[in-house]
């Protein structure tokens, strides 16, 4: 299994081993704001512990992480040039396997701005994308997502994260790739299971999005059982929890 969304840096170094013991080989582990992201060298540091301390502590405990690399709309910093500079260096490291999580937790023009950007980096570089979607004005916030994705990046590198019953079906239409996040407060695996009954499993990525925030690492296998107990088609679990993580973030990157 493939948890697709992780926020490495934020768990402590047991949820690793916990994970691995259930069965989860691997994961993305995204860029975020774990603290006042107040300079571009806060948001430099921040990269370098997840390609630096994270992926090792991970894999003293048997789980293999890949990072995505990217500023996050609430790590915006007045000097982020600084920070977009280093990105270009760092996306070419072996780690880093996509470009995020990326996207608009409002509508701000530098929100907007800094979108951009990444998005055509990832477009130039042929690189996959995480882009986020945030809780509050979810519906408003992504219609603008969707319409500054279709105007700067192919959407078959694109993975728009965290979706709900909300936006799936405009999601659907976009041709992304889909990450169903189940997580306390966002989505239970029952929930998730509901999705993927109406709108199928191609495409589609489970993830934690294991974070500070109430979180369970062990949801996507939870997420995997519900989905047995639903009579799935073992060929169409492993491409929620495995085989579609693996060909849009991995298979190209090896």
């Amino acid at each position: 299994m493939i948890d697709s969304h992780i926020h490495a840096d934020t768990r402590p170094y047991e949820d690793f081993e916990m994970m691995a013991v259930a069965g989860i080989e691997s994961a993305i582990t995204c860029a975020h704001d774990p603290l006042r992201m107040s300079s571009a060298n806060v948001v430099l540091d921040h990269w370098h512990r997840i390609l630096n301390n994270d992926i090792s502590r991970a894999a003293n405990n048997g789980l293999k992480l890949y990072a995505a690399i990217g500023i996050h709309p609430r790590s915006i910093s007045k000097d982020f040039e600084v920070a977009m500079s280093e990105l270009i260096n760092l996306v070419g490291s072996e780690d880093v396997v996509a470009i995020g999580e990326i996207g608009l937790e409002s509508v701000s023009s530098s929100q907007i701005h800094v979108f951009k950007r990444q998005l055509k980096l990832a477009e130039n570089l042929n690189m996959p994308v995480v882009v986020h979607t945030p809780r509050k004005n979810k519906q408003e916030v992504t219609k603008v997502t969707f319409d500054i994705i279709e105007e700067n990046i192919n959407p078959d590198l694109v993975v728009v994260d965290h979706v709900d019953e909300s936006i799936i079906k405009d999601v659907n239409e976009l041709g992304t790739k889909i990450g169903i996040t189940v997580q306390p407060q966002k989505m239970t695996p029952e929930e998730a299971v509901h999705l993927l009954k109406e709108y199928g499993t191609d495409g589609v990525f489970l993830d934690s999005d294991m974070s500070s925030s109430p979180s369970d690492p062990l949801s996507v296998p939870k997420t995997v059982h519900k989905m047995k107990l639903a009579d799935f088609e073992m060929e169409d679990i492993k491409k929620v929890s495995n085989d579609n993580a693996l060909d849009f973030f991995i298979k190209n990157n090896i």
